[in-house]
């Protein structure tokens, strides 16, 4: 990752560039659970279900460089789509700073340590299972906050 501007995550998204975009990220996980859409109302249930990607116990893609040619349907988040992804969650960012909002204090960013996203009980990193070893979706429906 290139060099990154002193506080570049208060800029507007717009002006950030791609080592930004990516630093930007605070590592939960919870862009890689599988999500259930209610095909009548729209309606997005979350699960504890990872991508076969994510290393479950620390929440970290297992090739993230190389992901879309082992998951076709991983997105990549982008700042033409952040704002149109409905099942971000609430504390992701890059949907605090599409809205114009500060970071949480828990993101490394501000507070330094990768590791304060786990303690502040945002991160799915031990909270999850993948995708290979899960079953059918449906049973394993969670309700967290944000998910």
């Amino acid at each position: 990752m290139g060099a990154v501007r002193d506080k570049f995550w208060e800029l507007p998204l717009a002006q950030l560039d791609r080592a930004e975009w990516e630093a930007l990220c605070d590592g939960c996980g919870k862009c890689c659970l599988h999500k259930i859409e209610d095909e009548e109302t729209g309606a997005i249930d979350g699960t504890n279900v990872s991508c076969k990607l994510l290393d479950t116990q620390t929440a970290q893609c297992k090739d993230y460089r190389n992901r879309k040619a082992f998951v076709p349907d991983c997105m990549r988040l982008t700042l033409r789509i952040v704002e149109s992804v409905a099942w971000l969650p609430g504390s992701c960012a890059y949907r605090l700073r599409s809205e114009g909002k500060p970071l949480e204090d828990w993101h490394y960013l501000l507070s330094g340590d990768r590791d304060s996203v786990v303690r502040a009980g945002i991160s799915v990193a031990g909270r999850v299972i993948s995708e290979t070893d899960a079953g059918p979706l449906e049973h394993h429906l969670v309700d967290w906050d944000d998910v």
